[in-house]
């Protein structure tokens, strides 16, 4: 790898982890970055964890420099993540690269759609004390969509724990790093075992990920937010119909 693709890979991982924090999608660059630089899907789906631990690190610690941190409530929602984060690693291992890409492609279309059509989340605070139980199995069932590919992964957090936790969008998003970081270490550990992680490639596009985690723990995005939305969905569409090799 020499140095124009590790700026490329550190550059990518900045962007992707400013994003990751602040709504969700981050991989949805990465992942198709890692494979274009010559990795093969299930090197790639691993090699692309390292970045996200050492993100939501980064993320965790600037939430916890603001004062925004609840440990013990975050730790009981990670648990439940795990099973099914451990599972899906599993089956990301075990299914060929072609349908692992085609999976990748349909993914990354229903992103782009949930960015353009999607509501924008309230800031304002919300009444609490209305945590609903179907908070545990969405919490299995996410973890086990996060271990399996990762894609988009915080969208799917976002909306389970803002309207089933009850919580403002600060909350959410310092509980979300918080449960991915802890989920994201357990896939990482089956998909290293299964030899499915590249430590140089993943370690590069860690630190640009670590730099745009702490970043996008300071800030949320306000204006051009529509804008952004556009260009991001744009970038991710043209990702996806590669894969479908449509051009």
């Amino acid at each position: 790898m020499d140095w124009l693709h590790m700026i490329l890979l550190f550059g990518v991982g900045a962007v992707a982890g400013f994003i990751n924090v602040n709504a969700g999608g981050g991989s949805s660059l990465t992942l198709p970055a890692l494979y274009f630089m010559g990795l093969d899907w299930s090197v790639a789906n691993g090699t692309n964890r390292i970045a996200l631990i050492l993100q939501n690190i980064s993320a965790v610690g600037s939430f916890q420099k603001n004062k925004v941190f609840e440990l013990k409530s975050s730790l009981t929602l990670a648990v439940f993540t795990l099973p099914g984060a451990v599972l899906g690693a599993i089956l990301a291992t075990r299914i060929s690269g072609v349908t692992f890409q085609r999976i990748l492609g349909a993914v990354l279309i229903l992103i782009v759609v949930s960015m353009l059509f999607s509501r924008s989340y309230s800031q304002k605070i919300i009444r609490q004390g209305q945590r609903s139980w179907l908070i545990y199995p969405a919490l299995f069932v996410i973890g086990f969509y996060g271990g399996f590919i990762q894609v988009g992964v915080g969208f799917l957090f976002m909306a389970a724990l803002y309207h089933l936790l009850q919580v403002n969008l600060v909350k959410v998003n310092m509980h979300k790093v918080f449960i991915i970081l802890i989920y994201t270490i357990a896939a990482l550990a089956v998909l290293a075992f299964t030899g499915n992680v590249n430590w140089r490639f993943g370690l590069v596009l860690a630190a640009g990920n670590a730099l745009g985690g702490w970043w996008g723990a300071h800030f949320a995005v306000k204006g051009g937010e529509k804008f952004i939305r556009i260009v991001l969905s744009v970038g991710i569409l043209l990702i996806a119909l590669k894969l479908f090799n449509a051009f």
